[in-house]
């Protein structure tokens, strides 16, 4: 691909004119440019990209490695001065997982696995250890929505009786960069626009996908980020990945390849793209609430941790390389080992002391794990630590409570800006004859890293094992059901419309017909866009792969109502006697029961009583409830009917696939929204007249009815 040259602002023609303080030909005079910065000159050679010293830059795609896999080197000047700048660009709030929420918790190990890691949180069955979670979204800055298409970060940190293990990862086991030196790129393209701050957290825009359309590593990472994964539910029905390939050592100094995983006890779930849009706007704290509420009612979040370990030898004979964070590893091909479960049992008292001073880094590890030459991961390990001396004011974040190991930790750091603790004594050095009792390391219980063998010449190059860049991209879209299928197109149609400039559009389709051909030509469909696809080059052509049913959100759904929530529109002279048996039922199902009424100060049933109301309708729209049950009085139905908000209420639901139970009193509601409320018609409608509670709460565990979908909506 040719080089787009860059053009620079001209000095004007006075300025360009020889003058008697003019340097010697020999120098390179300088101009400051439009931006600040510093542009040299040179005859009419265009101006090339430099350090911030004005060192040209030879390769701005490639981290500085000892071979093409190997580890990332500390003299990486280009490297560490781009994420350094990038890491301070946002002060105090995080750049990126500025939106978050989290909550402590503990984690159990169930199975010992000495076998592989002489880590200790993972030795004894039934030992317990605390945690502190924290759950964000990517790119949106810290006031921005809950339900935004985005990659949702899921951090873990282990209070181990070694130190503190960080397990920070997101909801999706690949990313969209094989190399940590492109990071700063992704989320500049991701990010509001410098010149005008927006769009606000959302990627659909031209700058992101003009970074897309030119990173075809990519685009593995675009079909998770365009499917259902990307709009969950609640933080509690999402899974977790560690992403990159890590390394466990057991006692004997032994190494074996992990991923990790964390399955919630719940299953997944997500939303479809109108329900996210509303929620938005209707509880732009959904996930935040959610997550808050279900612990303070008891209903505590649990997830399976899981091991994905795999030996040197096996690594080597997968047709993809272990070390690309682009690449999953399939279930089917190594299955989890679920070792151990984490419960998240108690909130934040204070979000600012904790939630938001927490300091994830991904350097923190403990004797029993090691790191892998992920080139992601090895910039990483810089990234982290460099960050939380901005946001945190310094080199004593550590100190901070939330950050501070449980266990004993001693070293001989002294000073520096807000210290919080006042070490005595005169000797802040080591070896030291004057201090006895000064702690020393400890050959036997100190961490010692793998001994890796590392060879070959220092190269900017991308690894040939890492040019693969849609056979898993094709492999993850055909592993998905029709709908979720669906759902990828449209967002991808979405997305792409919101783009100005057409040369962005043809360039994504141009790598999206490399996965699959179909999936290209209903996008371009969609987009209206007529002229032929022409193919991007692909050094590397997808290959077939078998699918992977456990990539898919409804391959295995769990047919359950626990953790859910359940909403119930009333009026005065409702049937009391049916909305307490509806309650009973749904509390006993392990659901939330909530009442939606036409004021927040609740109805009069028909046996007289008050039944307060937990949400007035236009404060309650059915997006906030997973299935919904209709049952007012004859003449409250009929006003009902008359109410905008009531009838959009159930329009609704029945637009975002949900079961909905109903009363013949609501029928003229039914009419109104538009509802054919024959019940063989649709099994996710269901007539309290004809069936009864449970038959309502066995359809609505079974989830969204999918086969409503393409009467409710057109799909490309």
């Amino acid at each position: 691909m040719a080089k787009t040259k860059t053009s620079q602002p001209s000095q004007p023609k006075a300025a360009r004119q020889k003058t008697a303080g003019e340097p010697p030909a020999t120098e390179i005079p300088t101009t400051l440019g439009m931006g600040g910065e510093l542009h040299q000159e040179a005859g009419g050679v265009e101006t090339t990209l430099t350090t911030n010293q004005g060192v040209a830059i030879s390769d701005n795609q490639n981290s500085l490695k000892v071979g093409p896999r190997g580890p990332v080197l500390l003299q990486d000047f280009v490297l560490r001065e781009k994420i350094m700048h990038f890491d301070h660009e946002r002060i105090p709030e995080r750049v990126v997982h500025a939106r978050g929420s989290a909550a402590h918790g503990f984690f159990e190990c169930l199975e010992s696995c000495a076998d592989v890691t002489a880590a200790d949180f993972l030795q004894r069955p039934g030992e317990r250890i605390p945690v502190f979670t924290r759950f964000s979204t990517v790119a949106g800055n810290k006031g921005s929505f809950d339900v935004a298409r985005d990659v949702r970060g899921f951090a873990v940190k282990f209070y181990t009786a070694e130190g503190n293990f960080d397990l920070v990862g997101n909801n999706i086991p690949v990313f969209f960069i094989q190399d940590a030196i492109k990071f700063p790129d992704l989320i500049h393209a991701a990010k509001q626009d410098p010149d005008r701050e927006f769009p606000q957290a959302q990627t659909a825009h031209d700058t992101f996908w003009d970074f897309i359309s030119l990173t075809p590593e990519s685009m593995h990472m675009i079909m998770w980020a365009m499917s259902d994964r990307a709009i969950p539910r609640s933080y509690r029905m999402m899974e977790g990945f560690g992403v990159h390939t890590f390394r466990l050592v057991d006692a004997q100094g032994a190494s074996t390849f992990v991923k990790f995983h964390w399955r919630p006890r719940l299953g997944m779930q997500s939303v479809v793209w109108d329900e996210a849009v509303k929620i938005n706007g209707a509880d732009p704290d959904f996930h935040r609430r959610d997550l808050w509420e279900a612990i303070e009612g008891g209903d505590f979040p649990e997830w399976e941790f899981c091991l994905q370990t795999f030996t040197a030898e096996q690594a080597a004979s997968f047709d993809f390389d272990v070390l690309d964070p682009t690449k999953v590893i399939p279930e089917e091909v190594i299955p989890l080992r679920v070792v151990g479960r984490m419960v998240l049992d108690r909130n934040p008292t204070n979000f600012f002391a904790e939630t938001e001073q927490v300091a994830y880094c991904a350097g923190n590890v403990v004797p029993g794990i090691d790191f892998t030459n992920d080139p992601l991961l090895q910039g990483r390990l810089f990234s982290y630590l460099d960050t939380q001396l901005s946001r945190l004011g310094g080199p004593n974040f550590h100190q901070i409570p939330i950050n501070q190991p449980k266990c004993p930790f001693h070293n001989l750091q002294r000073d520096g800006h807000m210290r919080m603790d006042a070490p005595a004594g005169q000797v802040n050095y080591e070896p030291s004859s004057l201090g006895p009792d000064i702690k020393r390391e400890s050959a036997t219980r100190g961490f010692r890293t793998f001994p890796n063998p590392e060879a070959g010449d220092q190269l900017r190059v991308r690894p040939e094992t890492f040019a693969d860049h849609y056979t898993q991209a094709r492999m993850f879209f055909a592993s998905q059901t029709e709908p979720e299928q669906n759902h990828i197109i449209s967002a991808l149609v979405f997305e792409l419309s919101k783009c100005v400039v057409p040369r962005v559009r043809a360039a994504v389709l141009a790598r999206l017909i490399h996965i699959d051909q179909t999936l290209a030509g209903r996008v371009a469909a969609g987009l209206g866009l007529r002229e032929p696809i022409v193919p991007a080059e692909a050094p590397v052509p997808a290959k077939a792969m078998d699918p992977s049913p456990a990539l898919s959100i409804l391959q295995k759904a769990i047919a359950t109502l626990e953790g859910r929530k359940v909403g119930c529109m009333v009026t005065d002279g409702s049937d009391a006697k049916l909305v307490a048996e509806l309650k009973a039922a749904v509390l006993a199902a392990g659901a939330v029961f909530q009442v939606v009424a036409p004021t927040i100060g609740g109805v009069v049933t028909d046996d007289g009583v008050l039944l307060p109301a937990d949400h007035k309708i236009e404060g309650g729209p059915s997006v906030l409830f997973d299935a919904v049950a209709v049952v007012p009085s004859v003449d409250g139905g009929a006003e009902l009917a008359l109410s905008a908000e009531a009838v959009n209420f159930v329009r609704d639901a029945y637009g975002h696939l949900k079961v909905i139970a109903y009363t013949p009193a609501a029928a003229p509601m039914l009419v109104k929204a538009g509802i054919d409320a024959k019940p063989d018609n649709d099994p996710g409608l269901v007539s309290f007249a004809q069936t009864s509670v449970d038959d309502f709460l066995a359809r609505a565990a079974g989830g969204r009815i999918w086969d409503r979908e393409p009467w409710v909506r057109r799909v490309p």
